[in-house]
């Protein structure tokens, strides 16, 4: 069986988003579909799965509610759920930023074929800048991207305040792309607010340009935020692997949760060294007090209970 693998967002005012969160518990209730829905004032951030009835049903409900009608729904496939159940919230914020953001100072919005264009035609005032953390664009990135040292979202207004001192706001072209489109929507707000005159965001996010571009300009894969954890940013093309093993540097795109229950560290490894250090990222956490047996797979899910990771 396939599902569908749904990613959207869309700021738009919800009045009473606990209201809203009912609705969807209602309409998903008893429906083959798991996910994590989160909606909040400001809008709505959702990234799901569901088979595919159900998936086309949902759209179709979505977009006949006018806040929602112009919803982008991004659509992968996969042979199985990638969420291990539905969650579906309100929250203060659709993007954890701890900051005001003025999202009517956004960037200009790119569509992926005026993406691959610029980058075809970008000189030495263009910056392309990656706005993801780097375990993200660890295993993924455009080619010749800048991969700020960011482990998470909440440090990206520090970063654009120590941008102006090395690039000049008035002429640098500022290229920013993210996983789905969401994280520069605020961000490209937060460079523009600190002086930067040409800020461009891509729209539909790197999920969108390998639906619509493919793999061009792209190296490696692309990270999500589900059971998959990488995946290929073309369904129908083969993608290279460019990231390495953390112990003996042989070349993967397999990411683990380390066994040890207290580090939990998300880490890349070969599965031959996953067995050697029993899923545990260094030796020290092999000798740790708490950790789980090791269950040798192909393709690992993520450990549920310790995400450290903040979700898109």
């Amino acid at each position: 069986m396939s599902y569908f693998v749904l990613a959207y967002y869309k700021f738009v005012e919800i009045e009473d988003p606990a209201a809203e969160v009912a609705n969807h518990h209602s309409f998903f209730k008893g429906k083959d579909a798991t996910g994590r829905i989160y909606i909040s004032k400001q809008g709505i951030n959702g990234q799901m799965s569901a088979s595919a009835d159900v998936a086309e049903a949902y759209m179709t409900w979505m977009k006949s509610d006018a806040r929602f009608k112009d919803i982008d729904f991004k659509i992968h496939h996969h042979e199985e759920q990638v969420f291990p159940r539905m969650t579906i919230k309100v929250r203060k914020q659709l993007v954890a930023l701890d900051d005001e953001v003025d999202l009517s100072m956004r960037g200009k919005s790119l569509t992926p074929k005026e993406w691959s264009e610029m980058l075809e035609q970008r000189d030495e005032d263009t910056l392309l800048l990656d706005v993801r953390n780097d375990y993200e664009w660890e295993v993924g990135h455009f080619e010749g991207a800048d991969l700020p040292q960011l482990e998470t979202f909440r440090k990206f207004p520090k970063f654009a305040k120590e941008l102006k001192e090395k690039r000049s706001p008035k002429k640098t072209k500022v290229m920013m792309y993210c996983t789905g489109g969401i994280r520069c929507e605020l961000y490209s707000s937060l460079l523009k607010r600190e002086g930067f005159e040409q800020v461009y965001q891509l729209q539909g996010g790197v999920i969108g340009y390998g639906l619509n571009e493919g793999k061009k300009h792209w190296r490696g894969k692309l990270f999500v935020f589900d059971d998959r954890l990488t995946v290929p940013i073309s369904e129908k093309e083969e993608s290279e692997v460019i990231s390495s093993c953390k112990h003996c540097k042989a070349p993967s795109d397999i990411y683990y949760n380390c066994a040890n229950m207290d580090c939990n560290e998300l880490f890349l490894s070969c599965p031959e060294c996953a067995e050697k250090f029993q899923g545990c990222c260094c030796d020290s956490c092999q000798t740790a007090e708490r950790v789980r047996p090791f269950e040798k797979s192909e393709r690992p899910k993520p450990f549920r209970k310790a995400y450290h990771y903040a979700t898109e």
